[in-house]
């Protein structure tokens, strides 16, 4: 029996069993096409190494996974989950001009150093540009192979060709297949292209990394199918006005997710940082009201940043809440609970909240650092520069202990910190250097920390 046809909007991506002039989904107008595989024939029955099965209970005398090969880019090498894992299909996104070409211009001339075949493909520079920056970052004797090429179907048979170990595509959104009636870009371009490539890691033992743009709100561009088909998803973020960036694993089938690799950006390249807690506390000055320092956890990492927040009349019949680096909706929640619980009031005050340094923070124990910092600028009293402070807050007002206490102890005495505030009712805990201070609920935090509440 034949297989009915397939198409889908080039706009939204959904799919439908027939064509039509306009989406019914997004309301686009002549973005409907039918969906072709790249090739096509007879089906095939499962066999060989890939598809045949194996019982769970002989997967013990199966030959062992090929271990990880690591670049010597630690960060990197740390969000990977230690290293590259071979057939693995990796898609790396990030604002324009962040530094994604850069880092993976890095990695794979570490890579290729190491012993691993590369292949670099451009599809947004010429090769002789690409030649340009590799010499700017003295990555010239890596013995990486370039190409310039959009054209999917190409690129698939020089790599099949080749046989390389790795092979990096920047960009996926610029990448062409000639059987999908769209233009490069659309959402079924890229859906199309990183499908096959996906498949071709799979199928070849080769590891692909995949560069993708992002939107405006910060996602990456295209259908979310994407980020499904491969294994490990990594954000490149960071601020234009700092030096340093960040990369972010959001999901990791072969390592942990939410794990966080620190560079700096400099004339040379990027720059691993062994220490960001430091580098985001490099600019702290002397305690002032409103700054209070974080102890934070990023995947298996303890980090450290500060909160700073200003509180001021509002000039306005609406008061003003403005974030950067946190969620806005868990801010107002803290700003409802300190009301309610603590009857501090901040209407007709205008708030504003800021993760130093560009971080941005999505850890629940952040709560008790917002809530400080918030009192610390209503109240005018800064709190002493020696303290961290972390902790979750409940809508009740008690506060609920965070999670790797002990390391977020260690963290702020390796800085120089001697004192924490806390939670009660975590796990006993103790570093020598740095006293603890628990607080049971924020009512009593607010009664001892500011003599209010």
């Amino acid at each position: 029996m034949a297989k009915s046809p397939s198409f889908s909007c080039s706009a939204c991506a959904s799919v439908t069993t027939k064509w039509a002039g306009r989406c019914e989904t997004c309301g686009e107008w002549n973005t409907i096409s039918e969906d072709a595989g790249i090739s096509k024939g007879p089906a095939k029955s499962l066999g060989g190494k890939r598809g045949s099965s194996v019982k769970l209970t002989n997967l013990s005398t199966e030959e062992a996974p090929p271990p990880r090969t690591t670049c010597g880019i630690k960060e990197l090498d740390r969000v990977l989950g230690g290293g590259l894992v071979a057939a693995s299909a990796i898609l790396v996104g990030g604002d324009p001009g962040i530094g994604k070409s850069t880092l993976l211009l890095q990695a794979a001339a570490q890579f290729a150093r190491s012993g691993l075949k590369t292949i670099y493909v451009s599809g947004e520079e010429a090769s002789a540009q690409v030649r340009m920056r590799a010499q700017r970052l003295g990555l010239t004797d890596a013995p990486v192979q370039l190409a310039a090429e959009t054209n999917l179907r190409d690129i698939l048979t020089t790599l099949e060709a080749e046989k390389p170990q790795l092979a990096i595509i920047d960009s996926i959104q610029t990448m062409w297949a000639d059987n999908v009636e769209s233009a490069p870009g659309s959402v079924s371009q890229v859906r199309a292209a990183a499908y096959e490539l996906t498949s071709f890691a799979k199928r070849k033992g080769i590891s692909v990394i995949l560069v993708g743009h992002v939107t405006k709100d910060g996602q990456i561009a295209g259908p979310r199918v994407v980020e499904h088909m491969v294994d490990t998803v990594l954000y490149f973020e960071g601020e234009r006005g700092h030096q340093f960036r960040i990369l972010r694993a959001v999901k990791n089938r072969f390592g942990p997710a939410d794990e966080i690799g620190v560079f700096e950006m400099t004339g040379g390249g990027l720059d691993e940082v062994a220490n960001p807690s430091a580098l985001f506390l490099s600019e702290r000055g002397a305690p002032s009201p409103g700054s209070v320092v974080f102890a934070g956890v990023e995947g298996t990492r303890p980090v450290l940043v500060e909160f700073q927040a200003l509180v001021s009349p509002s000039p306005h019949s609406q008061a003003r809440r403005t974030v950067v680096g946190w969620d806005g909706g868990r801010l107002a929640m803290i700003l409802a609970v300190l009301e309610a619980r603590c009857g501090i009031p901040f209407a007709g005050l205008d708030v504003y909240l800021n993760v130093a340094g560009g971080m941005k923070v999505s850890e629940p124990a952040a709560d008790l650092a917002v809530a400080a910092a918030l009192l610390s600028a209503r109240e005018d009293a800064a709190l002493p520069a020696d303290t961290v402070v972390f902790g979750e807050i409940s809508l009740s007002g008690a506060l609920r202990p965070a999670t790797q206490t002990e390391n977020r102890l260690k963290e702020a005495q390796k800085l120089g910190f001697t004192s924490a505030i806390a939670a009660k009712g975590g796990k006993a805990v103790g570093v020598s250097g740095i006293s603890l201070n628990t607080m049971p609920d924020l009512t009593g935090f607010v009664g001892e920390i500011f003599g209010a509440g």
